[in-house]
């Protein structure tokens, strides 16, 4: 087994690495890692449902899409993520178990009563400290999950969108869990780069043949540049999206104020806007302004703050506005 040292941060390149061994190395594969501050969603996700959007914008912490399946999962440098890439038989390759054993048996190592629950999570009594998902290439599967070690849960929480019922559509939706950190369980002091050296080293005896290098040049030249063609852009972080509906109120000042998009491909194709019911004088305004514009953040306010003197003559103001569109 190809166990590759990872110490670089890079969230974009990490995700974009996992891609790339799965698909231009022979060998099968193990990877140890951490991100900087960013927010990873499944394939099939509806970004803009699963993430608190206005924080993490605010905050500049990235939204990355990535190719495997499942639910949307918060990095930060105290969070471990671990992958395997294994070749097989294709109607053998997906097995959650094979690949949670090994950490299950680690973390036991280190006296904690961690139990594969489920499909794909491990967990410590009813918390969940690892969630887990696969993709599938040819005769590949790769295989990551996270490692709650001292995540910043606070965070965690703040990041994730709890406003999902705004949104209609057929994406795969977050099944939200409780969660703990690894190192509240822990009888004796482990840090977190002890921790790390503790569960690389446990699969390095586990393996078989196992070779232990670094990326050479090739592949972080070749990796750089998947990340900079596919995982740095917004068509596919946010654009990937399926087709919704977006739809939401807010009271204000004895006003009620609705909003509804129609989206495709991240794109308005259709905007109204209401007034206690009734689409006031500046809706055929507002609609020329979104139709055609992405339903993104940055882009739909600099529109508002650009056009904020007309809006705010029409019983509307840059804040209400906003706040309606996500």
């Amino acid at each position: 087994m190809l166990i590759i040292r990872r110490p670089g941060k890079d969230p974009y390149f990490n995700i974009a690495a996992e891609e790339y061994l799965m698909k231009s190395v022979e060998s099968d594969c193990f990877m140890l890692w951490q991100n900087d501050p960013s927010v990873i969603i499944g394939k099939h996700q509806n970004t803009l449902a699963e993430v608190n959007i206005p924080f993490v914008s605010d905050r500049n912490i990235p939204v990355i899409r990535r190719i495997s399946g499942g639910g949307t999962v918060y990095h930060d440098e105290g969070n471990i993520n671990f992958t395997f890439i294994s070749t097989g038989l294709s109607e053998k390759l997906v097995d959650y178990q094979k690949f949670l054993q090994p950490i299950v048996e680690a973390l036991n190592l280190l006296g904690i009563r961690a139990k594969y629950h489920g499909k794909n999570d491990i967990r410590i009594n009813e918390f969940k400290i690892s969630g887990n998902s696969e993709h599938v290439y040819k005769n590949k599967v790769l295989h990551h999950g996270t490692l709650l070690f001292s995540s910043d849960l606070e965070m965690l929480n703040r990041v994730l969108n709890d406003s999902s019922e705004k949104y209609s559509d057929k994406s795969v939706k977050s099944v939200r869990s409780n969660v703990a950190r690894i190192k509240d369980f822990l009888t004796v002091s482990v840090s977190l780069d002890e921790f790390l050296q503790h569960i690389g080293q446990f699969i390095s005896v586990k393996a078989a043949n196992p070779e232990i290098r670094d990326l050479s040049l090739l592949e972080i030249s070749e990796i750089s540049r998947l990340a900079s063609e596919k995982y740095r852009t917004w068509n596919w972080n946010f654009g990937y999206s399926p087709p919704y509906i977006f739809r939401n109120q807010i009271n204000e000042n004895q006003q009620v104020y609705r909003a509804e998009l129609q989206v495709k491909s991240g794109i308005i194709e259709k905007a109204q806007i209401m007034i206690n019911g009734k689409a006031p004088e500046i809706n055929n305004f507002f609609e020329y302004l979104l139709t055609g514009k992405r339903h993104d953040y940055h882009t739909i306010r600099d529109i508002l703050l650009a056009n904020g003197l007309h809006f705010n003559s029409n019983k509307f103001n840059f804040n209400i506005l906003l706040q309606l569109l996500f």
